[in-house]
């Protein structure tokens, strides 16, 4: 049975980057359609040299040309020299390209239309963005009418021709068309919705994961499934990805494929039905999907395809106990969008042999009046399934398709009294 220790972060086992040309470790050369692009949860590690030399074989491998944009940093300069040299590291030759809000002694305004910056861009088979704060990213690349600069319409003609673009944290977030631009608390997200347009808490993102899916960032680590939900609903998102730190969502052609040190949640609102609670969200029927190293998942049919080692794990719920026995004890987790816990929920759900599986989500600082909260609970379907890995050292698992309603709940005031001395 699946074990819920697993999914602590697990660090990338790779030993050391190769050096070999793509072509030799079977590495495809980028082709003439549509490009490819790379979502990492953000906290990339150094040594996550799976995630580092993915982004350049998939340039073209040995000596591809990259440009790094650290438009979103505070200290443009010093992360640009960082990802510069994690990607010649990883056999890129790397480039950083000035143009950012923070950059001392430079106007990214004048950069983002300067012709030799726009020739060193279009002359790149891979495109990097860095962490910070979105925003930056997409004042420094959109003018003032919220056109493209001459500087992303060569980022665009770039990927269109097969390259790759990739981005980390505030990188990751300008990925999809609509992005979180000032991260709100996410049960505020939960009780009240989000608030869009410019300076606001979502706005326009880049889109390069294209129109229908939408991606957060430092997903799992820091539970955002709770303003993730939100977001799709308000904007009519029926697929939604969150990438855990040092981890990464390789999108090509209609399908993802998860690569280093953690997972990628999949919220799949197809099916999903909403009750007029309004502000306050209430949602029945999402499906969840839980993807590790190996994983990919197919966008157009909502299926998941486990990496190749992981078999399907022999348990099955127990509905009912055999005479004499204890009927299986329903999982509960009081902070379910604290660190990794709707992951643990999850596997918790599969490994107990219970029907469902229940989480709390409120403020305990509000413990002393009432106070909404929300209650999450998990499912077993027809097709939930799980799987792991049974040929490494370093186990990997997949939990497919756990059906999730979130209510609002009334939480107790107080929440809880001391017990009166005897």
């Amino acid at each position: 049975m699946i074990g819920v220790a697993s999914l602590a972060m697990l660090a990338n086992a790779a030993k050391s980057p190769a050096a070999v040309p793509a072509a030799e470790r079977g590495v495809a050369a980028p082709g003439s359609g549509a490009g490819i692009a790379v979502v990492m949860g953000g906290a990339m590690r150094d040594d996550n040299h799976e995630v580092w030399q993915r982004i350049v074989d998939l340039a073209g491998g040995h000596g591809a040309r990259f440009v790094v944009f650290t438009s979103a940093s505070e200290q443009p300069a010093q992360s640009a020299a960082y990802i510069v040299a994690n990607l010649q590291r990883h056999g890129a030759v790397a480039e950083f390209v000035p143009v950012a809000p923070l950059l001392a002694g430079s106007d990214y305004r004048l950069a983002a239309r300067d012709p030799s910056l726009v020739a060193k861009v279009r002359a790149a088979r891979g495109i990097y963005f860095g962490g910070g704060a979105q925003e930056r990213h997409t004042l420094a690349l959109l003018d003032e009418s919220g056109a493209p600069t001459p500087i992303l319409a060569a980022i665009w003609e770039v990927y269109r021709a097969g390259g790759v673009v990739a981005g980390s944290s505030a990188g990751a977030a300008i990925m999809s068309s609509t992005m979180f631009r000032d991260a709100p608390d996410v049960l505020a997200a939960l009780k009240h919705g989000l608030t869009e347009g410019k300076g606001q808490e979502i706005d326009r993102g880049l889109g390069f994961v294209g129109e229908r899916v939408v991606v957060d960032q430092h997903f799992l680590k820091r539970g955002r499934l709770g303003r993730l939900l939100p977001l799709m609903v308000q904007k009519g998102y029926t697929l939604g990805v969150g990438v855990d730190e040092n981890t990464a969502a390789v999108f090509q052609q209609g399908s993802l494929e998860v690569i280093g040190g953690s997972g990628v949640l999949i919220a799949d609102l197809a099916a999903a039905t909403q009750a007029t609670l309004a502000p306050a969200l209430s949602l029945r029927n999402v499906r969840l999907s839980y993807l590790e190293r190996g994983d990919h998942y197919d966008m157009q049919r909502r299926k998941a395809t486990p990496a190749t080692g992981k078999t399907k794990d022999s348990g099955s719920p127990r509905a009912s106990s055999p005479a004499g026995s204890s009927p299986a004890l329903e999982p509960f987790m009081p902070d379910v969008l604290g660190d990794t816990r709707i992951a643990h929920l999850m596997v918790a759900l599969l490994d107990s042999g219970a029907t469902q599986a229940i989480g709390l989500a409120f403020d305990p600082r509000a413990s002393r009046q009432a106070d909404l909260g929300f209650e999450f609970r998990l499912r077993r379907g027809v097709d939930t399934a799980a799987y792991r890995s049974r040929v490494s050292d370093v186990p990997r698992y997949t939990v497919l398709n756990v059906e999730l309603d979130v209510t609002p709940v009334r939480m107790a005031a107080p929440l809880y009294t001391p017990l009166a001395p005897r």
